[in-house]
C-alpha cells in the first residue's frame, strides 16, 4: 500500500510521586531525547501545568505545533500533542464527563476521572486525526467485570469509542489507557471500534515493576491504536532503561514510552 510515513510516539510523563522526583530533570531528558530522535509526532500525558509545558516545550524547539485544550491551571486532561508535522485548525477536546456511581469506589476518585478525556489534532499532512487520551487509573491492577473500577473503565471507553467515531479516517488513538491489554475492556473496545494494535499485541508490560507493590505483576495498559488505511511499519518502546538525570541514572517516568512508524494511504 502507497502512502506517507509517520512516526508517533506516546509516553505518560508523570507518574512518580512528586516528592524526591527530580520533576524538571526528568522533563529535559524526555524532551532532549525526543528533539533528537525521529518522531514526527508524540503524544504526552499528565502533563498537568503550564509549568510542566514549558519544560517540554523548551528542549522540543523542532516541534513547532503544540495541541492542547487551555484550562486554568494547564492543559486539559493533562493531554498534549506535540508535532513537527503542520496541523490543521484547531485541536478539540472531549472531556469523560462524571463517571457513574460504582460500589467502592470515593467520589474523590470520580472527582478526578471527571476530569480525564481525549485531544484531537488533525494533522494537515498526511490527513489524518491523532487521538490523545488517558482514562482514569485502575488501583488495584483487576480488570475483570467485578471490579470496582470496570464500571468507570467502560464509561469512559465509550465516550472514547464516541469520539474516534465522529471523526473521518484516517485515524489514531495514543496515550495511557490504564487497562490491561488481556482484559475484556480492552478487547471489546478493539472490536468495537474496529481499532488495530500497531504493536500487533507484542508491546511489553509498558507500567515498570519497580514502581508496584510488592509482588504486583506489571501489565501493558499504553497503546498506539489504527484505524484503517494506516499500517503500521515498526514499533518499539522508549526509555527502557534508566537515563542521566542531573548526573544521577533514573527512570523519566513509571511508564516505558511507544513509538511507532506507520504507513498513512493517501486520501
Amino acid at each position: 500500500m502507497p502512502g506517507e510515513q509517520l512516526t508517533v510516539a506516546s509516553l505518560n510523563t508523570r507518574g512518580i510521586p512528586l516528592t524526591g522526583s527530580r520533576l524538571a530533570s526528568r522533563y529535559e531528558a524526555i524532551g532532549t531525547a525526543f528533539e533528537a530522535g525521529e518522531a514526527d509526532v508524540v503524544c504526552f500525558q499528565e502533563v498537568f501545568t503550564y509549568w510542566h509545558l514549558r519544560l517540554l516545550a523548551r528542549r522540543m524547539v523542532s516541534f513547532a505545533q503544540v495541541s492542547y485544550r487551555p484550562s486554568p491551571a494547564g492543559p486539559a486532561g493533562g493531554l498534549v500533542t506535540f508535532s513537527r508535522r503542520p496541523v490543521s485548525g484547531r485541536p478539540l477536546y472531549r472531556g469523560f464527563g462524571f463517571p457513574p456511581e460504582a460500589a467502592g469506589i470515593p467520589r474523590l476518585i470520580r472527582l478526578r476521572a471527571s476530569g480525564k478525556g481525549a485531544l484531537v489534532t488533525r494533522l494537515a499532512r498526511p490527513g489524518l486525526r491523532v487521538i490523545n487520551t488517558h482514562p482514569v487509573a485502575n488501583w488495584d491492577g483487576d480488570w475483570s467485570e467485578s471490579n470496582r473500577f470496570y464500571p468507570l473503565h467502560r464509561a469512559q471507553l465509550d465516550v472514547l469509542a464516541r469520539v474516534i467515531d465522529s471523526v473521518p479516517p484516517p485515524a489514531m488513538v495514543c496515550g495511557d489507557f490504564n487497562i490491561d491489554r488481556g482484559s475484556s475492556l480492552f478487547s471489546g473496545f478493539l472490536a468495537g471500534t474496529g481499532l488495530a494494535d500497531a504493536f500487533d499485541g507484542s508491546c511489553p508490560p509498558t507500567f515498570r515493576a519497580e514502581f508496584l507493590p510488592p509482588g504486583e505483576v506489571p501489565h501493558c495498559i499504553d497503546f498506539i491504536l489504527t484505524t484503517d488505511g494506516i499500517r503500521p511499519a515498526a514499533a518499539t518502546v522508549l526509555f527502557t532503561g534508566k537515563q542521566p538525570l542531573s548526573g544521577v541514572p533514573g527512570y523519566v517516568s513509571d511508564h516505558i514510552g511507544l513509538s511507532a512508524s506507520l504507513v498513512v494511504a493517501p486520501a
